[in-house]
Formats: structure tokens, sequence, C-alpha cells
């Protein structure tokens, strides 16, 4: 899969998933009233995170907003934050990853630039969805822990003969809603961080080559080398010979044979 089509994907699958965690935390039917074994079913009960709700069987509906908050369990407030963190976080995370996108230039930004944006935009998705998904376990765990309350509390003295009426809440839509959000959410982030590798340039290793200065006035034969300072006359007309360094000097002291011809 090419870099700009993993990219696109999972831009759009954290925007369903967005969706669905801003759908899920305005839902209402975060639990719903268990009918089994219930001998009242003309009316039927559903409470989410911002009010509880009652249907009657004639089809009438009334809903009553929480108005307390010190009032509400420590875990549905908990519920409530996370899911309002992991919204926020998504909302921030959207803006940066469509000016993140490869097919969408923005004047002269650079690659180097998207991609970093789609790596921060990715791993804001994926807490995002962390969030939704922690949210919606912690009240799950908290419905299961009390139906098995309500259950074990259901049958009294008499050996268990006397059946007492007590409202038991199970799973609502609103939990599946959210914990479907939450993946897409998570799984979208996780591929706009493997398309940031893709977005990313590539570093060219160059081989280096070093060059070093010589001295002042330094001649290189294969023989040897003399160097001038440029100081003294006698360093001022000194020719070199191939073979090695031979001053004008030393010939005139030493005649070769060549000198005769």
């Amino acid at each position: 899969m090419s870099t700009t089509t993993l990219q696109v994907v999972g831009f759009l699958l954290s925007i369903l998933g967005l969706a669905g965690c801003i759908a899920a935390t305005g839902m209402d039917m975060w639990s719903t009233q268990d009918l089994y074994d219930n001998p009242v079913t003309s009316v039927f009960q559903y409470e989410g995170l911002w009010r509880s709700c009652v249907r009657q069987s004639s089809g009438f509906t009334e809903c009553r907003p929480y108005f307390t908050i010190l009032g509400l369990p420590a875990m549905l407030q908990a519920v409530r934050a996370l899911m309002i963190v992991g919204i926020v976080l998504g909302a921030i995370s959207l803006l940066v990853s469509i000016f993140a996108l490869k097919c969408i230039r923005i004047g002269s930004m650079e690659d180097s630039a998207k991609a970093k944006m789609t790596l921060t935009s990715g791993i804001m998705f994926i807490v995002s969805g962390l969030c939704a998904i922690t949210g919606v376990s912690v009240f799950a765990n908290m419905l299961v822990t009390n139906f098995w309350m309500s259950t074990a509390n259901m049958y009294t003295s008499m050996g268990g003969m006397v059946q007492t009426v007590q409202t038991r809440y199970t799973f609502g839509a609103a939990l599946f809603v959210g914990w479907v959000a939450g993946g897409l959410t998570l799984i979208g982030g996780v591929m706009m961080c493997i398309a940031c590798r893709g977005l990313a340039p590539e570093e060219t290793s160059y081989k280096a080559v070093s060059y070093h200065a010589s001295g002042h006035n330094v001649a290189y034969k294969p023989g040897g080398f003399k160097a001038s300072t440029g100081f003294g006359s006698s360093t001022k007309n000194k020719k070199i010979y191939d073979g090695g360094a031979r001053t004008e000097e030393d010939v005139q002291s030493h005649p070769s044979k060549y000198d005769y011809v």
C-alpha cells in the first residue's frame, strides 16, 4: 500500500472513529433495564452519561438530566472525563492531520514537516482511541459488578422463595458504539504513524573527501621534498630536479657525466 493511500485511509478511519465517540458520548442508552425475569414490563428504563430516561408501554418517554455533579458516582465522572478528553484530542489531531495530508499542498511546506505533523496526529488519534475504549470498558465493568450484586440481593430469606423486585441494568447500545469507535480511531492513528515513514525524506550519504592544505612553498616530489620559508638569499634560486631534491650548488660541486656533453 502506498504512503498516500495509507495516510488517507487512516485519516478516514480516524474521522469515523471520532464521529462514533461523539455519538456514543451523547447517547442515552449506556445502560438499559434487564427485562429477563422482570414482572414489570410496562416501564422500560435506560440511563446515559448525562440523563436517565423512562419509556412507558404507551410510547411516552420522559428523560431527567442529572442535576448534580458531586452526587454522581466517581466512576461515572471518570468515564465522562475520559470520553471528553478523547473527543478533544481527536478534534485537535483531525485539524493537524488535514494539513499533513500528502495530497494537499499548502504553500512551500516540505515533506519533512508533513511527516512530523502526520506522526503527531497519529499519536494523538491513538491516545484518543485509548481514552474512548478505556471509558467504555470502565462503565461496562461497573455495570457487570452492579448486575451480579443486584442478582445476589434479589432472593432474600425463606430459602430464596421470596423474590424482591429490583431493577437490574445491562449493556446498552452506546457501549458497543464506543468500543467500535475507539477501535477505529486507534487503527487510524496506527496507520498514520506508519505512513509517516514514507513521507520522511530519505537521507543520502555522500563519500567524504578531505583536503589538506600544504605548507608555505612546499614542493612535493617522488624523491623527497624541499621546503623554503622565504628567508635568506641562498634559498631563492634553488631548483628541484626529478629523482631527488638537488640544488644548483650541489650540481656545480658534484658534476655528473651529462654536464660534459
